[in-house]
């Protein structure tokens, strides 16, 4: 990993749900910032926030206060069709559950967000030719997402988030539905990206997965702990 200047910093985060009868603080007053070329791990027990700083950190979804920052640029105060377009340039992402299209191919699922950019027809084919091959698995580009296992799956998503060239990806338990054999083979693809210059930001609830990173994030009740802490939070996870 190559220490880099910073690509995001997030200052003074909050962000609070509410319905008639509840309101939960998902996270409070929470700063910290990541250097371009990192790759951060996010861990902590359930319902500590990881999701919701996912979704603010993808764009997603909008903190009720604070100050985010991403390349110099304050996201927060993006109109909502400017944000979609910041997102769809920078950030791309590995979901748990794969998320892809059962009705299309393997090649089309990850030509998609070069569709979103306007990407032209000759250079998505050579792009989506190039992140089959990365995540090996260019024999299988007219296969339907059905007849893949589930970490051949994992591999096309990996390639749908990176055909796209972003400057960031977020992994949300991107080994969660896998077994470990597929989990570290997914393991290694992000830590090639990685090596390569890809910003990754991981959230995992695997303390193996998490020590591969380069620094970890833990978050309990919606704020960091500090890392002299942080190994009483292991049992949690």
């Amino acid at each position: 990993m190559m220490k880099a200047d910073v690509m995001i910093e997030l200052s003074h985060i909050e962000k609070t749900y509410r319905t008639e009868d509840l309101e939960t603080k998902a996270l409070a007053d929470l700063s910290f910032s990541i250097g371009a070329g990192e790759f951060v791990a996010i861990m902590g027990p359930s319902g500590c926030g990881k999701s919701t700083l996912l979704n603010i950190l993808g764009m997603i979804d909008r903190p009720d206060g604070g100050h985010y920052i991403f390349a110099g640029q304050e996201v927060g105060a993006l109109p909502e069709r400017r944000l979609v377009e910041f997102r769809k340039r920078n950030i791309g992402f590995i979901f748990q559950s794969f998320n892809l299209i059962g009705d299309l191919s393997v090649e089309e699922n990850v030509e998609l967000p070069l569709l979103y950019q306007g990407v032209k027809r000759s250079e998505r084919r050579i792009r989506v030719r190039e992140a089959l091959e990365l995540v090996g698995l260019e024999g299988r580009a007219r296969h339907r997402p059905a007849q893949l296992s589930g970490g051949q799956q994992q591999r096309v998503a990996v390639a749908r988030a990176v055909v796209g060239e972003p400057r960031l990806i977020l992994a949300d338990e991107p080994t969660g539905n896998l077994d470990s054999r597929n989990g570290e083979d997914v393991m290694e693809m992000l830590e090639t990206l990685n090596e390569h210059g890809t910003t990754i930001i991981m959230v995992t609830h695997s303390p193996a997965h998490g020590a591969r990173a380069g620094r970890i994030v833990n978050l309990l009740d919606g704020r960091i702990v500090p890392e002299f802490a942080a190994e009483s939070l292991s049992g949690l996870s």
